[in-house]
């Protein structure tokens, strides 16, 4: 009967152990909202860094109600990242926020033109948009040129909505469609020109 009752104390520990682990990962994380061209490209380079728990496509920065692929208009494509601050800071995610996009261009990215895919970072309190702001002066100073030829937004975070299920982890699922996709944008040419050895 002791070994019984002891296997389920310790059963139950366990499942307790099981419920609140994954809450307080979710607890302890802070969110960025970022928009860089394509959400697909976008969240497949910031979703492999050490410290981010999710990114997840989605759309934001427009009054446009339940936006979608078809109908986003006002919206950015963004990514939301979900990362832990003891592993990854808000200031290393913005420096590989910048090298992922070509902060001269607010017409587009890439390949992509349009108000949907201009870049912009959405920040959620005075913290993250002070950080933002150093690091757009950084950028000017690395890449010598004056603060207003940095052509992205730093706006107050709006609403996110995420993006359709098929959208989300793209490159993964759809590896070839992904990899032409990108190549064919001229993506990483135009990353490698502007950036250099900068990474």
């Amino acid at each position: 009967m002791t070994k019984l009752f002891r296997r389920l104390i310790i059963t139950c520990m366990l499942l307790q152990l099981l419920i609140v682990w994954p809450l307080q990962v979710f607890a302890e994380s802070e969110e960025a909202i970022f928009a860089g061209g394509c959400f697909w490209c976008l969240e497949h380079d910031l979703e492999k860094l050490d410290g981010v728990v999710s990114a997840e496509s989605g759309y934001s920065g427009g009054d446009l109600i339940n936006p979608t692929y078809e109908n986003h208009s006002g919206h950015q494509e963004v990514v939301k990242v979900l990362f832990d601050p003891d592993v990854i800071s808000y200031k290393d995610l913005l420096q590989q926020y910048w090298v992922n996009i070509d902060p001269f261009d607010d017409k587009g990215q890439f390949c992509d033109r349009g108000d949907s895919y201009r870049p912009v970072i959405f920040t959620s309190n005075q913290e993250q948009e002070r950080e933002a702001k150093e690091s757009q002066e950084k950028i000017s100073v690395v890449l010598n040129i004056p603060l207003d030829k940095v052509n992205v937004d730093i706006i107050d975070s709006k609403a996110f909505w995420i993006a359709e299920k098929y959208h989300q982890d793209f490159a993964v699922k759809n590896p070839l469609k992904y990899n032409f996709y990108r190549a064919s944008c001229g993506r990483d040419n135009r990353l490698k020109k502007v950036w250099g050895e900068y990474k």
